[in-house]
């Protein structure tokens, strides 16, 4: 089986995978043994409605802060999805580490980055999540920081106002250049790519948006492009566009370069149109 390769930080080559849609990358089903070298970044999918079956069972797993913030969702609907999709994070995780979901515990960064506690014995394990209307997307690393994020899209009626808010002058210049039939793919191509950079290096909204620059437009490569005040900043990083599913889009930041990708489902996918650019 050929690897993925990487340049210039999008993924661009894929070999021969056991599910393959048509777009040519395909979301592997589970083994019972995961292993991940420093070289590995591993990408998982999960469709949470399919699961809602098993909530009753999934809840079992999640602990009491996890269940005091499920409890704060108003409509059953997206208290359900949190659950399968910590649930669900639970589960990988425990794979990783060959332990029980219910035993898996975490800390959190100051700004609210989670990672492994302690306790667990494994300070290499990086990982990060995203969630977005019925998908989530969680990504795992050895020893490198990783950040993920997602989107569904949709209408934004105020998105001009949000990027003139939120985005630096050259990305405001560059979404305005664009055709209007454009713009939306560019924002939210725009919005994920830089939350994926602040969760990768953990400081959440306390990063301003604008102090750095992503690429946008839909026909341009992925590239982290500018971080002010630190012009090395840049070549630290890899940026990746993935698009799990038909209406989404979504972007991967990985600390450092020549990793090797692999696209797992849990714990079955039957979307359609994933990819990668």
């Amino acid at each position: 089986m050929e690897n993925p390769k990487i340049r210039n930080g999008n993924i661009y080559s894929f070999g021969d995978r056991d599910r393959r849609d048509g777009y040519g990358l395909s979301w592997l089903s589970p083994t019972s043994s995961l292993t991940l070298s420093n070289n590995d970044v591993h990408v998982w999918l999960t469709e949470l409605d399919p699961l809602a079956e098993c909530v009753q069972q999934m809840v079992q797993c999640l602990s009491e802060n996890e269940l005091v913030r499920a409890g704060r969702f108003h409509f059953k609907r997206d208290k359900k999805r949190f659950i399968l999709c910590r649930a669900a994070l639970r589960t990988i995780l425990g794979s990783y580490l060959n332990i029980e979901p219910n035993r898996v515990q975490f800390s959190y960064c100051p700004h609210g980055k989670p990672y492994l506690a302690k306790k667990l014995g494994n300070d290499t394990l990086q990982f990060n999540l995203a969630r977005s209307h019925k998908l989530a997307l969680y990504a795992f690393a050895s020893n490198r920081q990783i950040g993920v994020d997602l989107e569904y899209l949709r209408a934004l009626p105020d998105a001009e106002q949000i990027a003139a808010r939120f985005f630096s002058a050259h990305e405001n210049a560059s979404l305005q250049a664009l055709s209007a039939s454009q713009r939306r793919q560019a924002f939210f191509n725009c919005w994920t790519r830089k939350e994926a950079y602040i969760k990768a290096i953990g400081k959440g909204l306390s990063q301003p948006l604008d102090q750095f620059e992503v690429s946008l437009a839909p026909s341009d490569p992925v590239n982290l492009l500018h971080v002010e005040g630190d012009p090395k900043e840049v070549s630290r990083w890899s940026l990746n566009a993935l698009t799990p599913a038909p209406g989404y889009v979504a972007a991967l930041a990985v600390e450092g370069h020549n990793w090797r990708p692999t696209f797992w489902q849990f714990p079955e996918s039957t979307s359609q149109g994933h990819q990668s650019s």
